[in-house]
């Protein structure tokens, strides 16, 4: 029996063994309301290839799984720009306002200087991941799309993308580590916590996505043009 998902299981079954990915089917255009069907039953009726939902649910949900780009096609690869896209503005329009409105309310409430540091340094990281999310976009994302039709170039955007890949995931960790020492938790301990825990599961989520770029993206990207790296 396969140690990862495979596209013969239960849908349901996925989900309640990480519960995470229900963050996931908007992305991927899966809704909920499937019953009793399999993964590729699920896929089949929402238009999504199978073999790329699998690796997504597998990357999400195992730290050691190595997706094998060779054994998807180039079919299945054309949602790979559109995925990521889609996860840009599930971090963009949803989770960062959502961890946003809770920083600004709790600086207003403590009035501290380790409140408004907090509030500062997240803006500053929003700016930084917006920028990040946008040179993906409008630089390496177009490169995907341009050697799935066909196209040759590119390797060595890719391969300076892949150096400078920034590591966006260790300054939430910072964020964490600012609330945990510095802000007074009287009286909002259940907003602290649930900052908290809003900053985890993006942390989390973001290392996943980065994942993908990293062992994905960038390996399509830098292979030799018409053949495997």
């Amino acid at each position: 029996m396969s140690r990862w998902f495979t596209a013969r299981m239960k849908m349901a079954d996925l989900l309640s063994t990480n519960y995470n990915l229900l963050m996931l089917l908007p992305r991927l255009g899966i809704k909920l309301g499937f019953g009793n069907s399999n993964v590729a039953e699920v896929c089949r009726k929402s238009g999504m290839p199978e073999s790329f939902a699998i690796m997504v649910f597998n990357c999400y949900t195992f730290n050691d799984y190595e997706p094998d780009i060779d054994s998807l096609s180039n079919s299945d690869l054309c949602f790979l720009t559109p995925y990521l896209v889609a996860s840009h503005k599930y971090y963009v329009e949803e989770r960062l306002p959502h961890i946003e409105r809770h920083l600004n309310h709790i600086a207003e409430q403590t009035g501290t200087r380790y409140a408004d540091t907090l509030r500062t340094f997240f803006q500053g990281y929003r700016d930084e991941v917006l920028a990040h999310f946008a040179y993906e976009e409008e630089t390496v994302f177009p490169i995907m799309e341009h050697r799935l039709a066909g196209g040759t170039g590119g390797r060595d955007i890719a391969l300076f993308f892949a150096k400078s890949h920034d590591n966006i995931v260790d300054k939430l960790s910072d964020l964490t580590q600012i609330i945990f020492k510095y802000l007074p938790s009287d009286g909002m301990m259940e907003e602290l916590n649930e900052l908290l825990f809003a900053i985890l599961q993006l942390s989390d989520d973001l290392s996943k996505h980065a994942m993908i770029e990293d062992m994905v993206l960038i390996p399509y990207l830098t292979r030799k043009e018409g053949g495997k790296k």
